[in-house]
């Protein structure tokens, strides 16, 4: 038997490093592709809550999401949207012990066939590219802002950890063709070598920036707009994890112990609430006889 310390520093490093961004998947009957043929014929699935199968801490993470009220009791309209989801580190689209793949399935489920939702590796940008720009010409939307034509596709980019890095990196390769985002959401960005996760490029037209400073693996503390009079910086969130718990479970015990308020944060019920509260103000039209927002909506985090 090779005991610890017979190991080289490196290959115990190396080893804690995989330990905290891979871990091991607990697949439930959630493990599918959310834009899978098959899937989008069965319908969305019922909300992670729901589910009995689905983890305790994954439930906790998105129970304030699952207890809103649905889009057809405030009967109000969706408008078209396409969002991407980014998961961090080396974790797959369909690994479900990741709360930001089960708040995709929750957000196919809230908006209906309205709206695409799918998760991608921090990886994929050339996937990703190539699927939203299918689904772009499959709608046959555009990008029309004259008064008469048709409402523009709504394209929303939301992820963790390196995901989040992610986010900025792929909008700028829709900037590159021309496309417009209407709104990034970061949480706990982790920038990889020679990435910039802290300037939002001009194409997107609202940010928010959710982020923690403990651990291994801080997150960016600050977004700022390359061009101010495009984009609209909605918010940058410190959260602190000093006086309230989160539970990670989902995680193994070198997360928890090396890393865990990059998870807290993760899990955070109070994050995904007030994200689904940025979608909505970009997704759902007034219910009628309603005036609709002046100013965008803005997470209350106290």
């Amino acid at each position: 038997m090779v005991r610890l310390r017979e190991l080289p520093a490196r290959v115990l490093l190396v080893s804690l490093l995989l330990g905290l961004f891979l871990g091991s998947p607990r697949r439930t009957a959630y493990a599918q592709d959310i834009s899978s043929a098959d899937h989008r014929a069965a319908g969305p699935p019922a909300l992670p809550c729901q589910d009995p199968s689905t983890p305790a801490a994954l439930k906790e993470a998105l129970h304030l999401a699952c207890s809103r009220e649905g889009v057809e009791a405030g009967n109000r309209g969706v408008r078209k949207g396409i969002i991407l989801g980014f998961v961090g580190g080396f974790v797959k689209p369909d690994d479900v012990k990741h709360p930001e793949v089960l708040f995709g399935m929750y957000l196919q489920k809230r908006y209906g066939s309205e709206v695409h939702v799918e998760i991608f590796g921090n990886h994929e940008t050339k996937k990703a590219v190539e699927e939203t720009i299918r689904r772009l010409d499959a709608e046959r939307e555009g990008f029309a802002t004259t008064p008469g034509e048709k409402e523009p596709v709504k394209i929303i980019l939301y992820g963790h950890s390196w995901g989040a890095a992610q986010v900025l990196a792929f909008a700028r390769e829709l900037q590159q063709r021309e496309i417009p985002v209407a709104l990034t959401i970061q949480i706990d960005s982790v920038k990889k070598f020679r990435q910039d996760d802290r300037t939002v490029p001009p194409n997107v037209a609202k940010a928010v920036n959710f982020y923690q400073r403990k651990g291994l693996t801080p997150g960016q503390p600050l977004i700022v707009p390359a061009d101010a009079a495009r984009t609209t910086i909605l918010g940058t969130f410190h959260m602190k994890y000093e006086d309230h718990q989160v539970n990670c479970d989902n995680y193994k015990w070198l997360s928890r112990v090396f890393n865990k308020a990059h998870h807290q944060i993760e899990n955070d019920p109070h994050v995904w609430d007030q994200i689904v509260s940025l979608i909505d103000s970009e997704l759902l039209r007034p219910a009628p006889g309603s005036q609709s927002a002046s100013s965008p909506a803005s997470p209350d985090l106290k």
